[in-house]
């Protein structure tokens, strides 16, 4: 049997999906395939268990599609699913492996920007000489700020880009505000990854189940743009890296490399509006 998909409901219907997942849900119906729903609210309120009352008890295996989850929560959905005979195919630790850098980065090394972190709570940025002494080993020159699973870049110059490292004051000034604008949705602490500068052919989303490059998409952002990446020195990293279904977004490196900006996991990437899902929902039917 096909592994349930469990996707987010509508804040202002709970029996209802959330409008943002209506074609996957139409599509995975259409391919015959178990559905439910869960609610997210509920879920990162801390109510586990209210959040997955309308998943069926016994479902067997089942992926997750929907809205980010932070990796402590996702671990609580993981103990409430399986306290009515429902398991999740990817696990708490591969869900963190995937969603947070620092699980990722070690396996991506080689064909990622070179990057460190900081462990920081909300509301609490590092400070410039802590942060110097962090970022020393990038060696200087450009940067971006993120935390473990998201960056700003909407606001580039405000929140997310340092032109010099060696500027300790601006890189503690750009951290202050990414944290300052982060708030509660601070993830894990503040990563600083070297800047390499890319083409303008845009990002590519690689979806990958059980190492398999199932589908290749543009990156919602810009879902005009969808390159061919190249995918050799990526797939072995892949499964490496060890989890079940993850994306990848690559773009390609002015000096004609494809380097890997991105890893995730695919329970909680987007799809680029308009793409069909179903080459992905076969995909993940056919896990075990």
């Amino acid at each position: 049997m096909a592994p349930l998909i469990i996707f987010c409901s509508d804040p202002l219907g709970p029996r209802r999906v959330d409008p943002h997942f209506t074609e996957e849900v139409r599509a995975a119906r259409e391919l015959g395939l178990r559905t439910s729903l869960l609610d997210h609210d509920a879920l990162l309120a801390g109510d586990a268990a209210g959040a997955v009352a309308g998943v069926p008890r016994g479902a067997g295996a089942a992926w997750y599609r929907g809205w980010m989850v932070p990796s402590g929560r996702y671990a609580q959905l993981a103990g409430a699913l399986t306290a009515r005979g429902v398991t999740l195919l990817t696990s708490p630790d591969g869900y963190r492996r995937a969603h947070e850098l620092p699980g990722w980065y070690g396996t991506f090394a080689p064909v990622t920007p070179p990057s460190v972190w900081l462990a920081a709570e909300p509301g609490h940025a590092p400070g410039a000489c802590e942060l110097a002494a962090r970022t020393a080993e990038l060696g200087g020159g450009p940067a971006v700020v993120k935390d473990f699973v998201k960056s700003r870049k909407h606001e580039w110059h405000e929140a997310c880009y340092v032109p010099d490292l060696a500027d300790t004051d601006r890189l503690a000034a750009v951290v202050a505000r990414f944290v300052e604008l982060q708030d509660t949705f601070l993830a894990g602490g503040v990563v600083v990854r070297a800047f390499e500068r890319f083409t303008d052919v845009g990002e590519a989303r690689v979806w990958w189940v059980d190492s398999r490059p199932v589908l290749v998409t543009a990156h919602p952002d810009r879902p005009d743009l969808r390159p061919e990446p190249a995918l050799a020195a990526v797939s072995p990293l892949v499964a490496a890296l060890g989890c079940r279904f993850v994306s990848t977004d690559l773009a390609l490196r002015e000096d004609g490399v494809w380097r890997v900006v991105e890893v995730g996991d695919g329970q909680v990437s987007d799809l680029p509006r308009g793409m069909d899902p179903r080459p992905l929902l076969r995909a993940l039917a056919g896990a075990r």
